[in-house]
């Protein structure tokens, strides 16, 4: 796929002209995002998006599912974003729907229409691999890094997501679930890749027949099996799902999908200890309180940050002197964590930018 891209950029692209990848890359070869934004979280998915948009380097196709009321003001923001980034990406807006069962059971489920994302492989019929993210999620790096764990897949594995926890006995689904939950300590799906074609085309082992059932077929039997003893609703499904199908699930590490409980209670993510955090994962609501000021401080700085200014003299430098007004609290004491990718991925969108636009022979 990678290679099929560099050759049709390459035929597109006029001899001494710079890269442009996002023009010319087909639509089958584009990034597809996903998110399910109800009530009051248009600021927070505007805010997501927008931290996609700015280190991305392949364009984009979002999939805002949101109530009707909120359709006019997404796209009214989204096309009020300059030339530079808008070009980075295409939007489409849909009204939540929920294929079987009651629609209203639907919504109640856990939050408002969260769902609504156990139903996107039924309603995005023609994509065939998807990043879901909850409106909560900022992406510190390019979404692409992400999207490439697509390619670790093994034959069976057809979705990805990151621990609930790292240490399993303190973990909520150890200490207090009710029903069947994926490996030692549950997943977290907030930030979750789907091999839409496969999940399509699978048959699941469940605890309600004996033979396998289809994705669409299997949604609400399981939930009205289930529907007492789920607590976190959507994502207790999809545990309970995992549970049962372990071999169809790859689980990536927890630096793609760091929360406060990653650091609250002192830094359990070693892999963020070591490269860095590249999604951030603001849930229990923390980028409007300040239980954690770590959080919300990259939350500020990516919604404030004005588009067309230099990403290290507008974010990064101002981001440093916000942490140092954190270190009160455990998160606060680890600003390497949280800054490393984000600091990385400036620098190499300064590099690419210096070297397109000064050129490469009149750098010093």
């Amino acid at each position: 796929g990678r290679r099929g891209a560099a050759r049709l950029e390459k035929l597109a692209r006029r001899p001494g002209e710079p890269r442009s990848f996002q023009a010319v890359l087909p639509p089958e070869l584009w990034i597809h995002l996903a998110v399910v934004a109800c009530g009051n979280r248009l600021e927070e998915t505007l805010v997501m998006l927008k931290s996609a948009v700015l280190f991305s380097h392949r364009k984009i196709q979002f999939h805002i599912f949101t109530e009707d009321s909120l359709k006019p003001e997404f796209d009214k923001q989204l096309r009020q974003w300059p030339d530079s980034y808008t070009k980075k990406f295409e939007h489409r807006i849909y009204s939540i729907t929920f294929s079987v069962g009651n629609p209203q059971e639907w919504k109640k489920l856990f939050k408002p229409c969260a769902a609504q994302r156990l139903f996107l492989p039924v309603i995005l019929k023609d994509v065939d691999s998807l990043l879901y993210v909850d409106t909560d999620v900022l992406f510190l790096r390019p979404v692409d890094d992400i999207w490439k764990l697509l390619r670790l897949f093994n034959s069976t594995q057809l979705a990805a997501m990151a621990p609930e926890h790292e240490i399993p006995k303190i973990g909520w689904y150890s200490r207090f679930a009710r029903h069947p939950f994926y490996g030692s300590a549950g997943v977290n799906s907030g930030v979750m890749l789907m091999n839409l074609t496969r999940i399509r085309s699978t048959q699941f082992k469940n605890s309600m027949i004996p033979t396998g059932l289809a994705w669409e077929d299997m949604l609400y039997p399981l939930y009205q099996k289930y529907k007492n003893a789920i607590t976190w609703g959507d994502q207790d499904l999809l545990n309970i799902i995992f549970y049962f199908n372990p071999e169809c699930l790859y689980v990536f590490p927890c630096q793609w999908n760091y929360r406060p409980d990653h650091c609250m209670y002192g830094s359990n993510c070693r892999e963020a200890e070591r490269e860095g955090v590249s999604v951030l994962h603001g849930n229990r609501g923390v980028y409007h309180d300040d239980k954690q000021p770590t959080f919300k401080a990259l939350y500020e700085a990516i919604r404030d940050f004005p588009f067309q200014d230099n990403l290290f003299q507008s974010m990064y430098y101002p981001l440093q002197l916000k942490f140092l007004e954190t270190v009160h609290t455990l998160c606060g004491r680890i600003p390497q964590v949280f800054l490393k990718q984000i600091e990385k991925t400036m620098k190499r969108a300064y590099e690419k930018h210096v070297i397109i636009h000064v050129g490469p022979n009149q750098m010093h």
